[in-house]
């Protein structure tokens, strides 16, 4: 699933928090919907503007974030022992 043509970010919306096709509902709100055990059906009949694709696109886009999340300290890790490596055992 491709959530960039669903989840928006605008500066001027919700504080910049990212938003299901530009409207004023968040990814966050709706992941918390569902954590409450409100039902797919439930939530599009609360919220009528909302389909069962943008509902996806809301856990595809907390699946990606989780995903990059979870990398990028161990790249930051990866940096910092390489920098350590080199200043112990210096090249030439």
């Amino acid at each position: 699933m491709n959530y960039r043509d669903i989840i928006t970010v605008e500066s001027d919306k919700r504080g910049g928090k990212p938003c299901v096709r530009g409207l004023r509902i968040t990814v966050y709100e709706v992941l918390e919907y569902m954590a409450s055990e409100m039902t797919e059906a439930e939530i599009l009949e609360d919220f009528p503007d909302l389909t069962q694709e943008d509902l996806k696109a809301c856990i595809a886009y907390a699946a990606d974030r989780e995903r990059r999340f979870m990398s990028a300290p161990l790249t930051a890790l990866n940096c910092s022992l390489m920098k350590i490596y080199h200043l112990n055992y210096p090249v030439g």
